[in-house]
């Protein structure tokens, strides 16, 4: 029994109507009537509008409530005004699913806008599901549906197209035809009123038919869906995605256009590649990297090799490597050994690897052959120009036998017209991504090659909190509900760094003085030489303002200090709330890097990591690195790694490396910091000092806001967290002690070996069939789950020194929000021992504390076991009015 999606009405329907169908040429309603035609609709069709008995042959009710079939998806081509009574009447008409192509809605202004949600709140109602408004429609060419008034189709593939935008949804598959590319879906968003990105994409993770996805994006409304989404599509399919709006005038065009939030282009940036995607610029790029996804090109590093007959456009390319990030191999000897046998004496000795000129088909094919095979080599190049004793086409022959049985990808650059040609084409036939120009040929290769660390990337599920000393949150939500009660939302430098310290952040202590005096108190304690600074909420950049003394190493100078600071804050910040002047330890490091970790409110993503160089540069340098948290350690190394102030950090001039555990520590910390402290929405420790002994944080602000309460505590992220809190122990009635956990990407060979050991029957009963091995993409699908959304536990034992699968349940929440569907597995040999009972009892609480109110599950009807066991628990067993072999049950959860 195949499950059917929930969004299977609209991309599957299996009868369709046209509201507003007309038999004027050109009108919304007459070209998609013709469109459904020309495309050999499979289902039925038919035309409703009152002043028509049939438009171009399709019989014509005056009402969809008259239409004597129910309809599973409805287009809708009439003006805005008569939409929301239009939705009414698909509502009592029982219709599931309605496309919305008309304008006039949010894009237009607050009026628009309110209309807008009361056709939404209608759909709602009546449990219809919307796409748009104003949007392009759908295609599935393998239905031949063709619910769209564009005046291009699709052919039959295996991309699925999602876009925001119809005129871009056009212009690809204006391109797609003449290249033979071919789509399982087309998808015009317009407005995401209802249906977004996220459920789009469930969709296309499920539908075997969808290989690869293409995404144009302006903006999104619900990030932990949209990122939930995304990155369970990643995990089994190439995404590739533009998004456009990296410039503030851009993103408030994009807001007027579809109504999304735009948010910061760095913190999207970041969260495509924390989330497994191939982000492109232009349409060049996503044309080519269609063309490269279509023929199956798959990278697995990004160490480019270079094969050209010309030195210049050879240099030309490396140039555009080294621009992009792409490292060139670096040959290996027996590649080298290779290369100067087959070369001339006078080839270029290294990347790129120059065959010279008069290079024949011959020195062509062993260079490249040489290359393919290296060990240091993930990708290769190969680039020709028309020279005198050179053949441009039997060159390319050579190169597309060489690359059918290549384990890396090939990239071509052919340059010239006329002589070349018929070289492109031989490329073009055998899936070889060509180009004319080196530039395009490297983009190419370095946005793919970014699939293979991203996929990285995505793997990470960092815990909540880390195996480190633990914090204490307690301590640090007193500190923020003080400042909250008090109205005050930007903490002082003592209780910011109190925050770090309840997180096991070393700091340099610090004390505010109120006088003259009392400031050479607390110097004395503390320790000669001292720092002092001005305190006030009023002021960032506290030396701009005067409101910095450093290495103050006499009492004498203490006094003088105090006085000055107050000075020279009251003279250039006369309207500054002034507290007190804090005083610090000199921290004096001589090989130490001053460096900046942040946290930022994203609109769109939430709070977001920042990491870069600090001290007096961090206003000028604006190159910080962004991630997403939560971290772990693969991720803290890899934004370290990614930021410009890396290099600075190994051995650099006369000073050692710095402690590269303890800056790991203070990003983790930090990361830590953001999932269990919703209410910080700024923070910025600068400087932290960095050398070979440690990191100690010099300065720190940070500021505040009150947040609504909520059932998931970690409403405020993008991603959710590895739910490290939900782990138990168990002990069974023969003393075998079960951990209970929830599921994590690494557990895939644990869940294949689970499923391989059950029995036919118990296969049958879970999966409806006997499968001997999990499919690849179920296995991913079952392990990397979201767990804000979906919810699965394993029950393992220790066996032989090894962990051990003994079963699993889990549950996916509904697409109502308020209930979800669980399954259960149990291994042969541990059924009839409370393992099950105990499974879903841990289940159902969990359930139960997310808020959702009902537990849904779908069972043989022949399953009598299954039967009494889940109304043991309390499911009420109805018969399922479309299936008889099937019994449905729900358990109520809220009282």
């Amino acid at each position: 029994m195949k499950e059917k999606h929930y969004l299977s009405p609209l991309l599957e329907p299996k009868s369709v109507g046209v509201i507003g169908a007309s038999q004027r040429e050109a009108s919304l309603g007459n070209v998609v009537i013709r469109n459904m035609q020309n495309a050999g609709f499979r289902g039925r069709l038919f035309a409703v509008n009152p002043k028509h008995e049939s438009v171009l042959g399709v019989p014509c009710y005056k009402s969809v409530e008259d239409v004597p079939h129910r309809l599973d998806l409805v287009v809708i081509a009439v003006p805005a005004s008569q939409v929301l009574s239009v939705v009414e009447s698909c509502g009592r008409a029982g219709v599931k699913a309605v496309i919305i192509m008309s304008t006039g809605f949010s894009e237009t202004g607050p009026r628009g806008a309110l209309l807008e949600r009361h056709v939404v709140e209608a759909a709602r109602r009546y449990r219809i599901r919307l796409l748009g408004p104003n949007c392009l429609g759908i295609m599935r060419p393998v239905l031949g549906l063709n619910a769209t008034f564009a005046h291009v189709s699709a052919i039959k593939g295996t991309i699925g197209l999602i876009s925001q935008s119809g005129a871009l949804c056009t212009s690809i598959l204006d391109w797609a035809e003449p290249n033979n590319i071919g789509f399982s879906a087309v998808v015009s968003l317009g407005s995401s009123s209802d249906i977004d990105f996220g459920e789009v994409l469930e969709y296309m993770i499920s539908d075997p038919r969808t290989e690869s996805i293409i995404m144009y994006v302006e903006g999104i409304r619900d990030a932990r869906r949209f990122m939930s989404a995304l990155r369970g599509a990643a995990r089994v399919k190439p995404v590739l995605l533009i998004k456009v709006g990296r410039h503030p005038d851009v993103s408030r065009a994009i807001r007027s256009h579809s109504g999304s939030m735009s948010g910061n282009d760095a913190v999207f940036d970041a969260a495509l590649r924390r989330a497994g995607v191939i982000r492109l610029y232009n349409m060049g790029q996503l044309f080519a990297a269609a063309n490269a996804l279509f023929s199956h090109f798959r990278p697995r590093g990004n160490r480019l090799a270079i094969v050209t007959n010309g030195g210049g456009p050879g240099v030309m390319a490396a140039d555009r490597a080294a621009d992009l990030g792409i490292p060139l191999s670096e040959f290996s000897e027996g590649t080298m050994e290779k290369l100067n046998a087959a070369l001339p004496a006078g080839w270029s000795h290294g990347n790129p690897v120059d065959v010279l000129g008069d290079a024949d088909v011959e020195r062509y094919r062993k260079a490249v052959q040489a290359v393919l095979e290296g060990p240091n080599v993930d990708g290769v190049l190969v680039m020709l120009t028309p020279q005198a004793n050179t053949d441009p086409t039997a060159v390319a022959e050579a190169v597309v036998e060489l690359e059918k049985t290549a384990d890396k990808p090939v990239v071509t650059c052919w340059m010239g017209e006329q002589l070349v040609g018929p070289g492109r084409k031989a490329f073009e036939a055998a899936g070889i991504p060509t180009f004319r120009t080196p530039e395009p040929a490297v983009e190419l290769f370095s946005h793919l090659s970014a699939y293979y660390r991203n996929q990285k990337l995505l793997m990470q599920t960092p815990a909540s909190l880390s195996h480190l000393n633990p914090p204490s949150v307690e301590s640090a939500r007193l500190v923020i509900e003080t400042a909250l009660a008090e109205r005050r939302t930007v903490l002082n430098s003592m209780e910011s760094k109190a925050l770090l310290a309840a997180f096991r952040i070393p700091i340099a202590q610090t004390v505010v003085a109120r006088s003259a005096t009392e400031a050479m108190v607390l110097a004395e304690e503390i320790g000669l030489p001292v720092v002092m600074k001005i305190d006030s909420p009023s002021i960032i950049h506290k030396a701009d303002s005067g409101g910095v003394r450093l290495n103050l190493g006499s009492l004498a100078a203490v006094r003088t200090a105090y006085q000055e600071i107050l000075e020279d804050v009251r003279k250039n910040k006369p309207a500054a709330t002034i507290n007190g002047v804090a005083i610090e330890p000199m921290i004096l490091k001589r090989n130490g890097r001053e460096l900046v970790v942040g946290v930022k409110r994203d609109a769109v993503f939430g709070p977001v990591i920042t990491f870069g160089e600090g001290g007096n540069r961090v206003v000028a340098n604006r190159d910080m690195e962004v991630a997403l948290p939560p971290l772990n350690h693969y991720l803290v190394r890899d934004l370290i790694k990614s930021s410009r102030v890396s290099p600075l950090l190994g051995e650099f001039r006369t000073m050692p490396p710095v402690k590269m555990e303890s800056l790991e520590f203070v990003l983790l910390r930090v990361s830590e910091m953001v999932c269990e402290l919703p209410w910080i929405t700024e923070l910025e420790i600068n400087p932290l000092i960095v050398d070979e002994n440690g990191a100690v944080a010099v300065d720190a602000r940070v500021t505040v806001e009150n947040v609504s309460p909520s059932v998931d505590r970690y409403a405020h992220m993008a991603i959710h967290p590895y739910p490290s809190q939900l782990i138990t122990k168990w002990t069974s009635v023969d003393g075998t002690e079960v951990t209970i956990r929830p599921i994590k990407p690494e557990d895939a060979e644990l869940e294949v070996e689970f499923v391989r050991t059950l029995s036919a029957e118990t296969k049958y009963y879970r999966f409806m069939n006997t499968m001997r091995e999990l499919p690849p993409a179920m296995v991913a699908r079952l392990t990397q789950i979201d767990y804000d959304r979906e919810m699965a536990f394993l029950a393992t034992i220790q066996e032989g020194g090894k962990e051990v699968e003994i079963g699993v349940c889990r549950y996916a929440v509904n697409p109502d929000g308020e209930s979800c569907e669980f399954a259960i597995v149990v291994a042969d040999a541990w059924q009839r021992h409370g393992l099950a009972r105990k499974l879903m009892g841990v289940l159902i609480e969990t359930a139960r504390n997310k808020g959702i109110m009902y537990m849904n599950g779908v069972f043989l009807a022949n399953n009598e076991r299954m039967l009494k066991f889940v109304q043991g628990l309390g499911f009420t067993l109805s018969n399922d009015p479309e299936d008889s072999t099937v019994k449905i049950g729900v358990l109520p959860l809220q009282d």
